[in-house]
């Protein structure tokens, strides 16, 4: 198990060059929330992540034959890049090998530090099992992106800078995938400060870490598809499991839909960009997930910003839908003249804005004599589409929300 001593030490190997990134007051979120928010911006990291903390720590202490023979990496993105920069800052090759469903701006974002990129499998461990693969026929150094003394440390300076920012910090949340980062955050603030909480934070589709806590052993969890590919994973490791044990006071989880509304919250509100990871640590916040917390000063980890530009796109469509500002609504017409214009009025009437009518009589599943329209709408919220949905309903028409 890693000490303090092993974070302080990277820090001092480290902190020169990498960004120390800001600890930020909101007000917004605060009085959403009912307490005090801090956001820890790691969004604003070199490479858009925290990753590369842990990988320039890691690749700094290698020997100069491992140095010389090159390293290879497993990663759904954020510790590929970490691992690319770190490499190409040591003047070390680097090979890394990514799920072919990783998006493309993280693959890009790999590429241009010069690391060799493979594609291999949809989910993270199909990846690492290739990695592994490569690594026993070339010789080179595995670069674990979780279950490593030195990679935690790396990520642990995170906690030496939020404690130095917040000595008085009473709640930290933290997503959690294979456990590198909390456990790294964990150890150092609990050496700060005893009486912190640790709260952590998983997809609801893969929980990994929460299954094994439940199960008192490391349990594997089967693949799933999430938002936050940067936390989805099978199983954890040793180290993280022992670590996060003994210093994590909870492990909560969140849905698809909340990551989607937390990443347009952050975006529209405090003009922050992140990933479906780098919002999971807000979205148990902004969700309610965490008992307890009125009042007090509460840190959050944004742990990433490396979103694909048209996975955002779906994801802002996702979470308008989720805040009730964007409906389609089908309704059931009559095939009569002036229809889609009385409807229009209803609409207009409400203060709403169409986005889009889609009316096709040919192939629609109705009777003769009928049609079904698909209104697609700008709304202000549940209550506003309920009270279009009923003046529609008075003129005797059907309506159902697709």
């Amino acid at each position: 198990m890693i000490t303090i001593k092993d974070i302080e030490r990277a820090q001092e190997q480290i902190g020169h060059q990498i960004i120390k990134t800001p600890c930020t007051y909101s007000t917004t979120l605060s009085e959403h929330t009912n307490c005090k928010v801090f956001l820890k911006l790691e969004n604003l990291q070199l490479t858009g992540a925290y990753k590369v903390r842990g990988a320039l720590n890691r690749l700094a202490n290698l020997t100069n034959e491992e140095k010389a023979k090159g390293v290879i990496a497993s990663s759904a993105g954020n510790h590929a890049q970490g691992v690319a920069l770190a490499a190409k800052k040591l003047g070390i090759n680097a090979t890394i090998v990514m799920p072919e469903t990783t998006p493309l701006s993280k693959i890009q974002g790999t590429k241009k530090f010069g690391a060799k990129v493979v594609l291999h499998g949809n989910f993270y461990d199909d990846a690492y099992l290739k990695a592994q693969e490569i690594q026993k026929k070339k010789g080179y150094t595995f670069i674990h992106p979780f279950n490593d003394k030195d990679i935690i440390s790396g990520q642990g300076t995170i906690g030496l800078e939020i404690h130095e920012a917040l000595p008085d910090l009473d709640v930290l949340i933290a997503p959690i995938g294979g456990g590198g980062l909390i456990s790294g955050v964990s150890v150092a603030l609990k050496d700060r400060n005893p009486n912190v909480r640790i709260i952590g934070v998983e997809a609801q589709q893969m929980t990994a870490m929460k299954s094994s806590l439940e199960a008192n052993k490391i349990v594997e969890v089967p693949k799933a598809k999430t938002i936050a590919d940067g936390i989805a994973v099978t199983t954890v490791k040793e180290n993280t499991f022992e670590i996060v044990s003994k210093y994590v006071d909870e492990v909560v989880t969140v849905t698809e839909p909340e990551m989607a509304q937390s990443i347009m919250m952050l975006l529209e509100v405090e003009k922050i960009l992140v990933e479906g990871a780098g919002a999971a640590a807000f979205a148990a916040l902004s969700h309610g997930k965490i008992s307890n917390i009125e009042g007090k000063k509460v840190g959050v980890i944004i742990s990433g910003g490396n979103i694909d530009v048209n996975f955002l796109s779906r994801v802002i469509e996702r979470g308008l839908s989720e805040d009730g500002r964007l409906i389609t609504l089908k309704i059931m017409v009559p095939d009569t003249p002036g229809i889609i214009s009385d409807l229009s009025k209803i609409v207009s009437d409400h203060g709403a804005n169409i986005v889009d009518i889609h009316h096709n009589r040919t192939f629609s599943n109705t009777n003769l004599g009928q049609t079904a329209v698909h209104f697609t709408l700008e709304t202000k919220g549940h209550e506003h589409i309920d009270d279009i949905v009923s003046s529609i309903q008075k003129i005797g028409l059907s309506v159902t929300r697709d």
